[in-house]
């Protein structure tokens, strides 16, 4: 079970540092700790190890570009529901997008249609 754990930690490390190693050919200095707890942060939460990766590298940037401490930002994180980490995701991933193209998520109508309501049940 460690060399198993050892294994998939070795395999984020190498993607991790791929990614950040060819991100538009820019030298981006965050530490392995931070790149390390962002994405065991988003794996603990049950997204899936490419999607941990790719969110942490987006939310990296954020925290970098907004002068946050990423382990504040994480802090901030936890507490909240899936459904809202998915929402609070979403919206954080689509201001770092091409404006051509966003990702979205269903919001269930408010709004009750009138002869829903005369019925009796």
């Amino acid at each position: 079970m460690k060399a198993r754990s050892d294994s998939i930690q070795r395999e984020i490390k190498d993607a991790t540092r791929k990614f950040f190693d060819n991100y538009y050919n820019q030298e981006i200095n965050y530490t392995p700790e931070e790149v390390d707890a962002v994405i065991g942060y988003f794996l603990k939460r049950g997204f899936e190890k490419i999607a941990a990766v790719n969110t942490a590298s987006v939310l990296l940037q954020q925290a970098s570009q907004d002068q946050i401490n990423v382990y504040a930002l994480v802090d901030t994180l936890k507490g909240i529901s899936d459904v809202q980490l998915s929402n609070i995701v979403a919206q954080i991933l689509n201001l770092n997008r091409s404006k051509t193209s966003t990702l979205g998520y269903k919001v269930p109508a408010q709004t009750q249609l009138f002869d829903q309501r005369n019925i009796a049940v």
